[in-house]
């Protein structure tokens, strides 16, 4: 297809807190992405940063500070910020650039080094910022909106703290797989229920953490990458940015607080479910075509209302998907086959790339003991603060 980009490369540094600075762990996937592909350094015609803001100027411009860290040799320049979704625009500004003729081959680059605790607003006071109001209005640090999450879906759909719990104990026991992980180990649904309340009804093994970390993609296009002698490479097909749709389209914060009908979502399905069903239609393809998933398990209750919104089960059924094992390792589609956050942590400008990253190497049958048989079509899923979202369709 005449939107598809080959990936050739994929790279990481493991997650973890290393107490060094993101431009270290950047490089670091960076050379290993470019090792993979088999590509130097100087034969790549652009490289494009997710940003991250907690690293201070040098963050806000990732781009040229990876760049000049691998070396000025005259590449185009591009960084990305989207909050959560940062790591899969910038894989999208890079597709675009290789489908555009702008640049053969693109190297794409993602690193944080994470406080500890919940992560805040960074840049001072900011009263047009909904994360910042979050904070100062209400108080309500990221588990306090998880646990809401979590509320809802037992009040609507009837799940059960046990049902949250599984979802940790099948990705625990994916992260036990994976070398690049924070957390390596499996537990029970009785270690989950023992742990401390963060945020009722969610507990400490219910959400994620904050991590440093790293992920990197060499992309080209197809010509390139036969020229390069990859026959059969893993391809982007599509790449979904869209925001949420409203019935009144021009939002601003007064009207936001004065005028209901404003902030009414509309009634075709939920911001994360367009995001998936905008993918889906750019890639010629369904949900039921879908091998497996990466998606963003902030919490364990949001992983279920992942599954709804992806398509792989009907609204109210992800508990149900994921009792009959079909999201587990040998089910029909498994999801989080790397461990998920829930293993890795947030490492904010990685995370989407290290979705792609893992969906490359489950299509490449290249994923060890944790390969998914008959791999051949990936589907990822990011939401990122203030209408950002992301989506990523691979194939091969």
């Amino acid at each position: 297809m005449s939107g598809e980009v080959a990936v050739l490369g994929a790279g990481m540094h493991p997650w973890g807190k290393w107490g060094r600075g993101f431009v270290e762990y950047g490089v670091v996937a960076a050379r290993e992405a470019l090792a993979d592909a088999g590509v130097d350094w100087r034969d790549v015609g652009s490289i494009v940063g997710a940003d991250t803001v907690r690293g201070g100027y040098p963050g806000f411009v990732a781009g040229a500070t990876f760049a000049r860290a691998l070396g000025w040799q005259g590449a185009r320049v591009a960084s990305v910020y989207a909050a959560c979704a940062s790591g899969a625009q910038a894989i999208a500004a890079a597709r675009a650039q290789i489908l555009a003729g702008l640049a053969d081959v693109v190297l794409v680059v993602g690193a944080d080094a994470a406080p500890k605790g919940f992560f805040r607003p960074a840049g001072g006071d900011r009263p047009d910022d909904p994360d910042w109001l979050r904070f100062r209005v209400l108080g309500a640090t990221n588990p306090a909106y998880f646990g809401l999450y979590a509320r809802r879906r037992m009040a609507v759909h009837g799940d059960t703290l046990e049902d949250f719990a599984q979802v940790k104990v099948k990705n625990a026991a994916a992260g036990a797989l994976n070398t690049n992980a924070r957390y390596r180990k499996a537990v029970t649904a009785e270690e989950v229920a023992a742990s401390a309340v963060v945020a009722d009804p969610l507990r400490l093994l219910d959400i994620c953490a904050t991590s440093d970390g790293a992920a990197a993609l060499v992309l080209s296009s197809m010509e390139f990458a036969r020229r390069h002698g990859a026959a059969d490479p893993v391809r982007i097909r599509a790449v979904s940015t869209v925001t949420p749709t409203y019935p009144t389209t021009v939002l601003d914060l007064p009207d936001i607080a004065t005028d209901s009908a404003s902030a009414v979502a509309p009634a075709d399905g939920t911001f994360r479910a367009s995001i998936a069903r905008a993918a889906y239609e750019e890639a010629g393809i369904g949900p039921e075509d879908v091998s497996l998933a990466e998606v963003y398990d902030l919490s364990t209750a949001l992983e279920l209302q992942w599954y709804e919104d992806l398509g792989l089960c009907a609204e109210g059924e992800g508990a149900k998907l994921l009792h009959d094992g079909a999201t587990s390792a040998g089910g029909r589609v498994p999801v989080n086959t790397s461990g998920g956050l829930a293993s890795f942590g947030e490492a904010v400008p990685a995370q989407a790339i290290a979705q792609v990253c893992e969906i490359t190497w489950q299509l490449r049958g290249a994923a060890g003991a944790r390969q998914v048989a008959g791999a051949r079509v990936g589907v990822t899923a990011n939401q990122g603060l203030f209408g950002h979202g992301s989506s990523v369709v691979a194939v091969r």
